[in-house]
């Protein structure tokens, strides 16, 4: 078992906690929170072992999980790698596309495994979808959230808006060709809601919105590819995949045809696939040890978490 430690005991720090305790993967070894008082209250109710320096984890250990303010993100996974330490970094990566780029060098350097945390990769109805979703020519995101000042530390390309550019990003193969954005700062100081386009050399385009001070939640997306249509619904964890294929000389009575314009025919079929309830977050801890035990490319690489910066980057540079 890996010996792991937990730098932040926020909301999500703690629920990192609790899933690498109770993991067959994972000895828990403890965590650090700058808080203190934040700090020996998490120890006094959940009994993992709170450590009073960052350096005194990060020895114990053999990685480090960082779900600290994405602003620490940075020095946290230099003093860790300096210490030979395989580290999981919270989504964003880090602040700045400079920074992650430095992290991803020294991790290669010292043949380390790092790995970002876009949970929604390890999404069961994404998981699902994936490898249908081929060549997507239009894709369309909403991901809507009721304000929580949690987040508000960063723009909410960056709170929200990043999970989908990484989840475009990994099922367009083709480099971004251009990015345009507008954004508006309601309640925070940072752009609260956005809209973003991005397009594609090979021609696909995807719109994506994002906004914190919303009335309902919502995490969608839809991607439109030749000859189907596939919908995730990322916070029910429900799919819907429609296709259409020649139509049959004799369709039956039930069947679901469509004719264009120059008297193509074709039918309409539904082809949703079995979705099987996972953890995300477990699931991605859990993947990222079996990259450090066999030696192997994480699924979210560093590369990955520094793509998805650098788009969510620029457009925070439109605004």
């Amino acid at each position: 078992m890996l010996k792991a430690g937990v730098l932040g005991a926020g909301h999500l720090g703690k629920i990192h906690l609790r899933l690498l305790n109770q993991s067959s993967k994972y000895d828990l070894i403890g965590f650090y929170d700058a808080n203190e008082t934040n700090a020996k209250n998490v120890e006094a109710e959940f009994g993992y072992t709170y450590f009073n320096s960052i350096d005194a984890l990060i020895d114990a250990v053999d990685m480090v999980d960082i779900v600290t303010p994405t602003l620490s993100h940075y020095d946290c996974a230099l003093k860790a790698i300096a210490k030979g330490k395989h580290v999981f970094i919270e989504k964003p990566i880090t602040n700045t596309v400079e920074e992650a780029e430095e992290i991803r060098k020294l991790l290669a350097k010292h043949n380390l495994r790092g790995q970002v945390g876009h949970v929604e990769r390890f999404n069961p109805a994404f998981k699902a979808v994936k490898n249908q979703i081929i060549n997507p020519m239009f894709i369309e995101t909403h991901r809507l959230a009721e304000f929580n000042p949690r987040g508000t530390d960063v723009p909410v390309v960056l709170d929200l808006m990043i999970h989908d550019i990484d989840i475009i990003l990994s099922v367009v193969n083709s480099k971004v060709k251009n990015v345009s954005a507008s954004g508006v700062s309601v309640i925070s100081e940072t752009p609260d809601i956005a809209n973003a386009r991005i397009e594609f050399e090979n021609g696909c385009v995807a719109n994506l919105t994002a906004s914190r001070i919303s009335l309902k939640n919502m995490r969608k997306s839809r991607f439109f590819q030749k000859d189907a249509y596939i919908s995730v619904d990322f916070l029910e964890k429900k799919c819907e995949v429609v296709k259409m294929k020649d139509a049959p000389k004799n369709p039956g009575d039930f069947d679901m045809i469509l004719q264009n314009a120059e008297g193509v025919k074709k039918q309409i079929y539904f082809d949703n696939p079995q979705i099987s309830n996972n953890n995300a977050i477990l699931d991605e801890l859990e993947t990222f040890a079996h990259a450090i035990n066999t030696n192997t490319k994480p699924i979210v690489t560093l590369e990955d978490g520094t793509q998805a910066l650098h788009v969510a980057t620029q457009i925070i540079n439109c605004f």
